[in-house]
C-alpha cells in the first residue's frame, strides 16, 4: 500500500481513507477480493493443485488461501472445485 500512496502522492493513512471513500472497501479487503476471484478462475479451469493456485494468488500457503475461502464463500477450495471445477 505504500508504493500506491507514493504514487498518489499521499500518506498510506489518506490513501487508505480516500481508496474507502471512492470504492467503499477498505485497500486490503479489495486486493483480497481480487485474490479470492482468481483463485476461483483458476479453480474453475485449470487442474492446477491448491498448492500452486495459493502461490498463484499472491498467499503463502495454501491453508492461507484456504481460510480466506472459508471466510468469504463458507466453503473450502476443493469443495469449489468439486461444485464448479470443469470437467475433467
Amino acid at each position: 500500500m505504500e508504493a500506491l500512496a507514493a504514487r498518489a502522492a499521499l500518506s498510506p493513512r489518506h490513501f487508505a481513507r480516500a481508496f474507502q471513500a471512492e470504492t467503499g472497501v477498505t485497500p486490503g479487503r479489495y486486493v483480497e477480493r481480487v485474490r479470492v476471484e482468481h483463485a476461483r478462475r483458476l479453480l474453475e479451469q485449470s487442474g492446477e493443485g491448491v498448492a500452486g493456485i495459493s502461490r498463484a494468488c499472491g498467499y503463502g500457503t495454501p491453508e492461507a488461501l484456504r481460510r480466506t475461502f472459508v471466510r468469504t464463500l463458507g466453503q473450502s477450495p476443493a469443495e469449489y472445485r468439486r461444485r464448479f471445477g470443469a470437467p475433467p
